[in-house]
């Protein structure tokens, strides 16, 4: 059984590799879908930003005779640091506003991913507003934390 645990730790640092590559962040919720996209949006709002979707994945599938876990989108976003990173590559307006996913995996367990923001920024070649990036990460940070958390 020994054998198993480093192993067992290969694979989750592998895993956990693979995800940081991605440039997603991952956040097990506490809540149901609906719930974790709903404590997003109200802290969202709280916070300014402005929610321009909801988008129910799940409903999505149904309307055409298919079947899928909860899946919704929330976009959203502030143009007050979205403008700057748009001013030094116009292209990561492809990736703006911002959106987080929340789904239910197979284990019925509820996930809250997003793109981190600096992962975006050098997708975009982006190096001038690391000011932005840092105030946008941690702004996103916190209000994961309040959808995804008890």
């Amino acid at each position: 059984m020994r054998a198993l645990v480093p192993v067992s730790l290969f694979l989750m640092l592998l895993a956990s590799s693979a995800a940081a590559d991605s440039g997603l962040i991952s956040k097990k919720s506490a809540h149901s879908v609906g719930e974790t996209v709903s404590r997003l949006e109200k802290a969202a709002k709280e916070d300014g930003l402005v929610v321009f979707a909801r988008i129910d994945h799940a409903a999505g599938a149904r309307s055409v005779g298919q079947t899928l876990r909860p899946t919704e989108l929330l976009v959203f976003g502030n143009p007050k640091p979205g403008t700057p990173l748009m001013q030094s590559n116009q292209a990561i307006g492809i990736d703006l506003p911002l959106k987080a996913l929340a789904f239910e995996d197979e284990r019925r367990e509820v996930w809250l991913i997003y793109n981190a923001p600096a992962h975006l920024a050098t997708r975009h070649g982006i190096t001038d507003r690391a000011a932005v990036v840092d105030a946008m990460t941690k702004a996103l940070d916190r209000l994961t934390d309040i959808a995804s958390r008890p």
